[in-house]
């Protein structure tokens, strides 16, 4: 792929365009994109047009641009995000009537905890996590999961710092987060209370297929609860997924 003047590939640059699409700004002009993606206007007009003649992008009545649904389909042939969030849903569809509280599926991805999944019920709390959303690896019960469990080439750099606070009792300090990790480790679970909601308690427990953790399933709590009754009902989920990724791949 020819590079631009600055150096950027042509994929690069075409990631960049995508990736200013957000669950909060999902219709945009082709001049938004081109200052969020940082783009001269001439290469994202072109970039655009492209996208949209192969149908990753569709235009509006007002020529603005959104996801296109060929995008979505091609993300979605032979997916891995796809075959876990088969086997974990009905699993978490009965923790999540257990516990009646946001029920989430998360990822490692690029160094941030990515949701593929999360139920809600009517009388849960607050909850900032979203389906295809991020958040840093130290902020949420998920991610710290995610990173007690990562090879140390993730695990390593996140532990360096800076971290950042995302909630009132987010974990900032390195020995705390290293400390905290062992303990997940030696337990199987993550409860972190108000680190992303003052009025909320993440827990967490890990998913592995043959001998790896590759996600985590995570419930929000409101801060009163106690993480106890949770744990038990997110492990059970997490064996049977774990079961149903076995007979599958059997």
């Amino acid at each position: 792929m020819a590079n631009s003047r600055s150096g950027d590939s042509m994929i690069a640059r075409v990631v960049r365009v995508l990736e200013t699409f957000e669950a909060d700004r999902t219709v945009q002009s082709t001049s938004e994109i081109g200052r969020r993606a940082g783009l001269p206007s001439s290469t994202v007009h072109r970039i655009v047009d492209q996208l949209a003649d192969e149908g990753l992008l569709e235009f509006d009545e007002d020529h603005n641009a959104r996801l296109g649904m060929r995008l979505w389909e091609l993300a979605l042939r032979g997916s891995t995000a796809l075959r876990l969030r088969q086997a974990a849903l009905p699993h978490m569809e009965r923790a999540q009537a257990v516990l009646r509280q946001h029920t989430q599926l998360a990822v490692l991805e690029r160094g941030e905890a990515l949701f593929l999944e999360r139920l809600s019920h009517p009388d849960a709390g607050a909850n900032i996590a979203r389906v295809a959303g991020r958040l840093p690896l130290h902020a949420s019960s998920a991610g710290l999961v995610l990173l007690a469990y990562a090879e140390a080439d993730i695990r390593n750099p996140v532990l360096a710092g800076p971290l950042t606070a995302v909630g009132p009792a987010t974990i900032t300090d390195p020995a705390r987060l290293r400390i905290e990790l062992a303990r997940i480790k030696r337990t199987g679970f993550a409860a972190a209370p108000a680190s992303i909601e003052a009025v909320s308690t993440g827990v967490a427990v890990p998913i592995r297929e043959a001998g790896r953790v590759i996600a985590a399933l995570s419930a929000v709590l409101p801060r009163e609860s106690y993480p106890d009754r949770a744990i038990p009902v997110l492990r059970e989920a997490s064996q049977r997924i774990e079961a149903d990724l076995r007979a599958a791949r059997s």
